[in-house]
């Protein structure tokens, strides 16, 4: 029989705290492949390469969701469909990003044309916003 892995031994063979492992168990995306005599979860060099694709999939842009369609043997159009969800949340995210981009140059030059007054004119107007939203 294969040596079996302790949560802390998978954890550390795959490069994340053991709360995220016991975060994929709830998730249901992972599970131990046994128990030992006194209960401990105990994990296969399977699921030790399963963990390492969850985390390979998140770093590549999918969601937990995403990652639970894709554990399942899936057709390549589905994942497909997939990739096409992420790169337009990913287009829709860079583009608020641009906008906070642009907001904070503007905040940034506002700065420095009013440095030498010793007021921050940028806090002065948000203070002024968040009165009038009160």
């Amino acid at each position: 029989m294969a040596k079996h892995l302790t949560i802390g031994e998978l954890a550390e063979a795959a490069g994340v705290p053991t709360s995220t492992i016991r975060y994929y168990e709830r998730a249901r995306l992972l599970k131990p492949s046994a128990r030992s005599p006194s209960n401990y979860r105990l994990y296969s060099a399977s699921d030790l390469e399963r963990l390492r694709f969850i985390r390979a999939a998140q770093a590549t842009g999918f969601t937990l969701d995403d990652v639970t369609k894709l554990l399942r043997p899936a057709p390549c159009g589905s994942v497909q469909h997939l990739i096409e969800d992420r790169l337009e949340e990913v287009g829709e995210r860079m583009a608020e990003l641009r906008h906070v981009q642009k907001v904070l140059r503007a905040a940034l030059a506002e700065c420095q044309g009013h440095s030498s007054t010793g007021r921050c004119k940028v806090v002065d107007d948000l203070s002024a916003r968040a009165k009038r939203t009160r």
